[in-house]
């Protein structure tokens, strides 16, 4: 999960996330209280901060090094990482691409005392939604957590609905599988039931079922789902694999091109 996206992107993927098998309710979004992770050498500057965050009505944790931080257990909920570029021990920028694995979804806002344009280059080519100097500006400070708490929300959404989607697929059956990868490249009802060896009315059969089973509202949806899986495949790329498989198999029916089974 990247936060290396356009605003156009991200509001796509919110749209997205509205879709009935991944949709979450204002009150699901709101259950679990965004937690904003303050890390800083500087004690005065984290009591600060913390100060600053609780007044926003967020939840604050504060830590000294980075060391702390990565040793400490984050959930799956909306989140902010600020962290001081400068930290005793392992360094700010280290912290960040160390917690881009440990907690992807959860975006970093960097500060500093000193203004180093290398240093927040690579703070911003790494993801880094903003990247203060000290002293901050409350209005900065607090308009760049709830950039990133938004931003946090999103990864969250998609994630779950990510895994939404993978559970409705592994309700499928094989040959409900195999059809959904046929549909979703093109293939009509008849080319599909050609390639499996089965009739177009038992197709539709098995089509109406994926549908249902993969809560999809139209064909555009479930084509966006098999994307999402991974299962996704072009037209054009089934044809031209129909085809080589035909030319290569003597003129017999192509009927398991796929590894597929009756």
């Amino acid at each position: 999960m990247s936060f290396l996206q356009t605003e156009s992107s991200f509001r796509d993927d919110l749209r997205s996330a509205s879709l009935v098998y991944g949709r979450l309710e204002p009150a699901e979004m709101q259950m679990d209280l965004p937690n904003v992770f303050i890390v800083d050498g500087d004690r005065i500057a984290c009591d600060s901060l913390a100060a600053l965050v609780a007044g926003e009505g967020w939840r604050s944790q504060t830590f000294d090094s980075a060391e702390e931080f990565l040793a400490h257990h984050v959930d799956l909920a909306p989140g902010c990482l600020i962290l001081d570029v400068c930290l005793p021990g392992l360094s700010g920028l280290e912290l960040q691409k160390r917690a881009a694995v440990k907690c992807s979804h959860i975006p970093t806002v960097c500060l500093s005392a000193k203004e180093d344009i290398p240093t927040t280059v690579e703070a911003m080519k790494a993801g880094a939604i903003e990247f203060l100097l000290k002293p901050i500006r409350q209005e900065a400070i607090v308009s760049a957590i709830k950039e990133a708490l938004e931003r946090s929300r999103l990864v969250i959404a998609r994630e779950k609905q990510k895994q939404a989607i993978q559970k409705c697929y592994a309700s499928l059956s094989l040959r409900e599988k195999q059809v959904m990868t046929l549909v979703c490249a093109g293939l009509l009802n008849k080319e599909v039931g050609f390639e499996l060896g089965i009739s177009e009315i038992t197709v539709k059969a098995h089509r109406g079922q994926v549908m249902r089973k993969m809560r999809a509202a139209s064909l555009a949806d479930l084509v966006k789902m098999a994307g999402k899986l991974g299962v996704a495949k072009t037209r054009e790329a089934m044809m031209l694999r129909i085809h080589v498989d035909q030319v290569g198999s003597s003129g017999g029916n192509p009927l398991g091109n796929y590894g597929f089974v009756q």
